[in-house]
């Protein structure tokens, strides 16, 4: 069990350059709201409804994190900060990182699948301060949500999204970004939100080039061989 500590804190150091020491991480609001979510889903599946919900408006007075009794989370969870809302049918992935104000929320539960109305979280995803995930939607492995990005549909592994609503940015992941990355973007003007519609374009006129040069060489192709 200590060693699983261990390594817990160690993956949250690794993505947080603030703590000089695994000693810091311990006071870290987010850490005490999943150890006290543990307790309450482990109640909340013995059917133990009550004291499970107790446990959660404790651990949301001492934190400032919602974590519902039901909702099914993997490991290595890292909250940056509090304020963040989990739903009751939402499920989360290993080493996903969740900053400031972040919301896996859900939506009506007539639209819903079996019940289910919040999201499906992947492992690896980045979410973004103030990122709305809504409904019974899944993110692939590895997305990243970009600040205050509002996701009402399915993202696609790799992705990062972007705006309201989101939208994939289409931009190459490069081996250089493929290591973790804070806030789930690089500091760079190409994602800054002046600049984000027109990147947006540049990417999507280079598929649209790449898609007429396949096409024109399918068509000559196709002439080449009616004349033969």
């Amino acid at each position: 069990m200590l060693d699983g500590v261990v390594r817990y804190l160690d993956s949250i150091k690794a993505r947080d350059p603030a703590p000089r020491s695994r000693w810091e991480i311990l006071l870290y609001p987010g850490l005490w709201a999943i150890a006290c979510h543990r307790l309450a889903h482990w109640l909340f599946e013995a059917d133990l409804f009550l004291i499970a919900r107790i446990v959660n408006h404790f651990a949301r007075f001492m934190t400032g994190i919602d974590i519902h009794p039901g909702a099914k989370i993997g490991q290595n969870l890292f909250i940056d900060h509090g304020f963040v809302v989990i739903g009751e049918t939402a499920e989360i992935g290993d080493n996903v990182t969740m900053y400031q104000g972040s919301t896996l929320g859900g939506t009506n539960p007539t639209s819903g699948i079996g019940g289910k109305r919040h999201p499906t979280i992947g492992d690896g995803v980045i979410i973004s301060l103030g990122a709305a995930i809504l409904g019974p939607i899944t993110v692939g492995a590895n997305a990243r949500i970009g600040a205050n990005a509002v996701v009402t549909k399915d993202v696609p592994e790799g992705a990062t999204m972007i705006g309201i609503p989101a939208r994939s940015t289409l931009v190459e992941v490069k081996p250089e970004t493929q290591d973790f990355v804070p806030y789930g973007t690089p500091c760079s003007e190409r994602f800054d939100p002046a600049t984000q519609q027109l990147e947006i374009l540049k990417c999507e006129l280079e598929q649209l080039q790449k898609r007429v040069a396949e096409l024109s060489a399918a068509q000559s192709n196709s002439n080449k061989s009616n004349r033969a």
